[in-house]
């Protein structure tokens, strides 16, 4: 940006009251400050859609990083030590819960026939 002072910014001001005139310099003023809004706004859009962009790439780096994790399991083995020193050797290759003690399952059945009375 233009390094300007205030004895430059007066002197644009004097050249542009001689060469405009009193009369059009409010409509000159105007339609100056019209376009440095246009061009702000176009600027701020510029940068918003910029930033969508980047944001937009980053998600897309992270999902496939996310992916790649879920694909390489990085906790199957740990878990699978875990599961080996916990659980008894006859359920440590179980991972469903059917499997596992204390299911209605594995309960002796009763007899319906002394409940009858």
């Amino acid at each position: 940006m233009p390094d300007l002072s205030w004895s430059h910014i007066l002197l644009v001001l004097v050249v542009a009251l001689v060469v405009v005139g009193p009369k059009d310099l409010p409509k000159l003023m105007r339609t100056l400050g019209q376009w440095t809004g246009k061009a702000r706004q176009m600027a701020d859009q510029f940068r918003k859609s910029f930033d969508e962009m980047s944001r937009q790439a980053e998600l897309d780096e992270l999902r496939t990083e996310l992916e790649s994790l879920r694909s390489r399991q990085p906790f199957a083995e740990i878990e699978g030590e875990v599961n080996a020193s916990i659980l008894p050797p006859d359920l440590s290759g179980a991972k469903s819960p059917e499997n596992l003690p204390g299911r209605k399952d594995d309960a002796p059945e009763r007899d319906t026939a002394h409940q009858a009375s």
